[in-house]
């Protein structure tokens, strides 16, 4: 059995044992709520199968991943020059690391008042608090990669004479690609962790939006069915960010 047969394989035992777990809960639940029965896996994974072939629930689904790309774009065009700018001058390190700890150890989600409040209704303030959750994990990352750059590497380019310009995009960009892809790969983690409380906020469309409604119509089944997609495309976007790590850094 080659290897990466095996790992599928322990892969596919883990889910398992979860939805063993899960069917579990459900049967001790269903002694004091009756209507427990709704959240098994069975029904959940029935129900999950109609809504995305009838196409009941692509729309929210694109609407959801739309906001994952534009808020993790903004926070890579935001955090890597700031995190360029950490790692190479330590006065500006030093003169920002203070308000960037504490302001990093503030819940995103503690901006959403103040978030409608500026932008209103809409996108605008779930695109803000994604950024306020990704942006830190891009910086810190790329300050890490830029630290632990080769110093022979910033030596021999400078000894060919080559510019600034040249060096971030021949030597600096491409040794610090690693850290940056895992910085990204930690932000993409926290963007889809604060997605669903975000998209309660008012939109029209969404996964958020979408167990909000299901709650709302007492549609039970229908809300285990997005809470199991909700994990399966999580999955799927931190697997396609580990191949891209593996294949770039």
């Amino acid at each position: 059995m080659s290897r990466h047969a095996y790992q599928l394989g322990l892969t596919l035992a883990g889910l398992l044992v979860l939805v063993v777990l899960w069917q579990l809960g459900i049967w001790q639940l269903q002694q004091k709520l009756p209507l427990a029965r709704l959240l098994a896996p069975v029904p959940a994974l029935e129900t999950l199968i109609e809504l995305v072939t009838s196409g009941e629930i692509l729309g929210d689904v694109a609407a959801s991943l739309r906001r994952v790309l534009v808020s993790l774009s903004l926070a890579l065009l935001a955090g890597i020059p700031v995190g360029l700018a950490v790692g190479f001058w330590r006065r500006f390190d030093s003169a920002t690391s203070g308000a960037f700890q504490f302001l990093r150890m503030i819940s995103p989600l503690s901006w959403m008042p103040i978030a409608i409040m500026i932008f209103g209704i809409g996108d605008q303030p779930v695109y803000f608090l994604l950024c306020m959750g990704a942006v830190w994990p891009i910086i810190l990352n790329t300050a890490a990669g830029v630290r632990n750059l080769d110093p022979g590497w910033l030596m021999l380019a400078q000894s060919m004479s080559a510019s600034r310009l040249e060096m971030l995009l021949r030597v600096v960009l491409p040794g610090i690609l690693g850290s940056i892809l895992t910085g990204t790969r930690l932000a993409i983690g926290m963007i889809w962790v604060l997605l669903v409380p975000c998209e309660m906020l008012g939109v029209t469309s969404g996964l958020g939006y979408f167990i909000l409604d299901t709650r709302d119509r007492l549609a039970y089944s229908e809300l285990m069915a997005v809470i199991v997609l909700i994990g399966i495309l999580g999955y799927l976007l931190d697997s396609l960010a580990r191949s891209l790590q593996r294949r770039w850094a």
